[in-house]
C-alpha cells in the first residue's frame, strides 16, 4: 500500500507534464520561445487591424522592418506570433495601403471660365507691310548689337537732338563706310553708298512708317530740321510719296522720346545698320578725381554681321560718340 501511495504522485506529475505539452504555444517573444497556457492575457496586447500583437512581437517587427498590417496571424484568437513575423520578413507582401489606389484630393469648385474678349481682325496696310519686313529681317539678317552712352554735357544751349544724331551718323559713315551700305545675301554682294539717305522710323496709330530723309550728308542743321518736319507731317497726313518710303541707306530710331534706355533695333534689308537712341539721362561720371552729373544719350547699334565686322561697327559707333561730344 505504501508503494502504491508512493507511485501515485509520480503518475500525477507525469500526467501534468503531458497536459502542459498539449497546451504549449509560441508566445512570440524576442528571445526564444516560452511555454504558456492556453489562456491569453489581453492587457499586454494591442489590436492592429483586428490582429492581436504583443509588445515583444511589435519589437521584433520593428527590428525586421515588417509591416504588421501585412502579416497573417496564426495564433488563436487572431494573435500574431513570432513565427508569423519571421515568415513575413522572409516573404514580404505589399501593404494594403500601398495597394489601394490613392484617392484624388478633393478639388475646390472653380469659377466659370470667362472667355477672352475681343475679336480676330486681319492685319492690313502699314501693319501688314511692317510684319512682312520684320519677318524678312528675322529670316535673313545676322543681327548683332552694340550699345554705349554718348556724353552731351558740352552741348551749347538749343542743340537739336535729332539733327545731331543725323550728323553723327554721317560722321560714323565717314569713319566706316561699310555700315552705310546695302547687302544682297543671295548674290553675296554689297554696295557702299557715297551719300546718306536715312530711313527715319515714325510711330503712328496704324503702325510704324520708315520714311527716307534724303541727302543728310550734304544738309546743314536748318535744312535737316525742315526736312524732318516735312517728312513727319506727310506721314501723319498719309500724303508721303511712295518713293520716299524706300531706298534709304541706313536707319535711325529715336524711341527715347517715349521711354527706354537701350534696345535691339531691327534692320530692314537690304540695309546693313540701324541706330536707336534711348531716353536722355543724367549720369554721375568721374572727372579729374571727382564726380559730375552729365547729360547722356543711350545709343544702340544693330548691324548685319554678314556684311560688316564687329570692329567696323565699333569704330562707327566710336565716331558717333565723338561727334556727339562736340559742343555744337
Amino acid at each position: 500500500a505504501a508503494d502504491s501511495e508512493a507511485e501515485a504522485p509520480a503518475e500525477d506529475k507525469k500526467a501534468a507534464e503531458t497536459k502542459t505539452e498539449e497546451v504549449r504555444e509560441d508566445s512570440g517573444t524576442v528571445v526564444g520561445a516560452m511555454e504558456s497556457s492556453d489562456s491569453v492575457v489581453t492587457d499586454s496586447m494591442s489590436d492592429i487591424g483586428g490582429k492581436k500583437v504583443t509588445p515583444a512581437v511589435r519589437a521584433l517587427a520593428r527590428k525586421l522592418k515588417v509591416d504588421l498590417a501585412t502579416v497573417e496571424p496564426s495564433g488563436k484568437g487572431g494573435v500574431v506570433t513570432r513565427g508569423d513575423v519571421e515568415e513575413a520578413a522572409r516573404n514580404p507582401k505589399p501593404a494594403q495601403a500601398k495597394q489601394a489606389a490613392a484617392k484624388p484630393a478633393p478639388q475646390k469648385p472653380s469659377r466659370p471660365r470667362t472667355p477672352p474678349s475681343g475679336e480676330w481682325e486681319p492685319i492690313k496696310g502699314t501693319r501688314r507691310t511692317m510684319a512682312r519686313i520684320m519677318s524678312e529681317s528675322h529670316a535673313q539678317v545676322v543681327a548683332t548689337s552694340l550699345m554705349d552712352d554718348a556724353d552731351i554735357h558740352a552741348w551749347r544751349h538749343g542743340q537739336d537732338i535729332t539733327v545731331r544724331l543725323l550728323r553723327s551718323l554721317w560722321a560714323g559713315a565717314k569713319a566706316e563706310p561699310g555700315l552705310n551700305a546695302w547687302y544682297d545675301g543671295e548674290k553675296n554682294m554689297r554696295i557702299l553708298h557715297k551719300g546718306m539717305d536715312v530711313g527715319m522710323a515714325v510711330d503712328t496709330e496704324d503702325g510704324l512708317f520708315v520714311a527716307a530723309l534724303r541727302d543728310v550728308h550734304s544738309s546743314d542743321a536748318h535744312q535737316m530740321r525742315q526736312a524732318i518736319n516735312r517728312l513727319r507731317d506727310n506721314v501723319v497726313a498719309r500724303s508721303i510719296p511712295p518713293e520716299d518710303m524706300k531706298d534709304y541707306t541706313i536707319m535711325l530710331s529715336n524711341f527715347g522720346v517715349f521711354a527706354g534706355r537701350y534696345a535691339t533695333p531691327i534692320i530692314a534689308p537690304p540695309c546693313v545698320c540701324i541706330v536707336a537712341a534711348g531716353k536722355l539721362r543724367n549720369e554721375v561720371v568721374p572727372v579729374l578725381g571727382g564726380f559730375e552729373v552729365h547729360r547722356t544719350i543711350q545709343l544702340s547699334l544693330t548691324f548685319d554681321q554678314r556684311a560688316a565686322t564687329g570692329g567696323e561697327a565699333a569704330r562707327f559707333l566710336k565716331a558717333m560718340l565723338e561727334d556727339l561730344a562736340l559742343p555744337e
